[in-house]
């Protein structure tokens, strides 16, 4: 009975041990749907300063926001390709100031609006040319004025004043260094640098605000670091990169320069569970993480619960009962 007792007490402490993590499941919302608070594919989540959480939902063809705890606020948009109309966003992105901008991708543009929905204007068309679009994948603003766009189609990064006065480019398609094929994951660091998910490399590559080449990491596979169709990219507040490993279904998370530090998630529909994660955001300050679970149409928030401890192993409980 003795031994009996001594072996479920190993068993609890380590699941106890296994099941710590730094990022943990703390809700989520959503259905598949067209009504208030349903997705058909959300493709893409920001948030706001004010907390409130800013959604693309791709198949619906409109911006929903919410509460931070995922209660519905309101909605803007439908099909088409009139002012404030989309076809299919694939990226939303808040501005300090409230503003949101839209990849409105198969319109081949960006809009952008007031926090609740008001079109303020757009800018783009489809074409190689600077200003014009492939495919615009996703948005991201780096105070006080820059946008920059992850042109997918053409394969290059442009950048853009808030109401859309051209600034720059860099990028042609190819796998060297500074080079894309379908960059689809975009995000300005507070130091300045951006980093873009280049998805059909299967990695992440850095550069300065204005392209110059800093860094890469990223191969193909399952293991860590390595990646498979990756898509949504969001920076914390302590410059540690997150990247929506989408098709190994899991995030991944890494220091500024490249160095794995963690991950969690894996294919599933449950709690903390994901099918082609996308999009990923960060409320401010930080404490949480928000992500697009693009498949089991819903956003999943994860809260930070402190670092991360590793596994004590059996050797080690054994130990303690000797």
């Amino acid at each position: 009975m003795k031994g009996l007792t001594t072996i479920v007490i190993l068993l609890a402490v380590l699941s106890a041990a296994g099941a710590w993590s730094e990022w943990v499941y703390d809700g989520h919302w959503g259905t598949e749907g067209s009504g208030n608070g349903q997705f058909a594919h959300p493709e893409d989540v920001a948030v706001a300063a004010s907390g409130n959480v800013y959604v693309a939902d791709n198949e619906n063809s409109r911006i929903q926001y919410f509460t931070p705890a995922g209660s519905f606020l309101g909605k803007w948009g439908s099909g088409g390709s009139g002012p404030g109309q989309f076809k299919k966003p694939t990226g939303v992105a808040v501005a300090p100031n409230g503003v949101v901008y839209v990849a409105d991708s198969l319109n081949y543009r960006v809009q952008y609006f007031t926090a609740t929905g008001s079109l303020l204007g757009a800018w783009g068309s489809k074409g190689r040319d600077p200003g014009d679009f492939g495919k615009p994948a996703t948005v991201a603003v780096a105070p006080p004025n820059r946008v920059y766009v992850a042109d997918a189609g053409n394969d290059r990064i442009q950048y853009f004043t808030p109401a859309g006065s051209f600034l720059g480019m860099w990028g042609i398609h190819g796998a060297g260094n500074g080079e894309f094929d379908t960059p689809a994951g975009l995000a300005a660091a507070p130091n300045g640098n951006i980093y873009v998910v280049d998805s059909g490399n299967e990695r992440v590559q850095y550069f300065t605000a204005n392209g110059v080449f800093r860094g890469k990491w990223g191969i193909r596979g399952g293991g860590r670091g390595e990646f498979q169709s990756p898509a949504g990219l969001a920076i914390g507040p302590t410059g540690r990169v997150f990247v929506a490993d989408t098709a190994n279904h899991r995030i991944q998370y890494f220091t500024a320069t490249g160095s794995f530090l963690g991950g969690f998630g894996q294919r599933g529909s449950g709690q903390g569970q994901f099918l082609f994660p996308l999009g990923l955001a960060f409320s401010p300050g930080g404490a949480l993480i928000y992500v697009a679970d693009s498949v089991n149409n819903r956003i999943q928030r994860f809260r930070y619960s402190g670092p991360a401890v590793a596994p004590t192993s059996f050797g080690r409980v054994k130990a303690l009962f000797r």
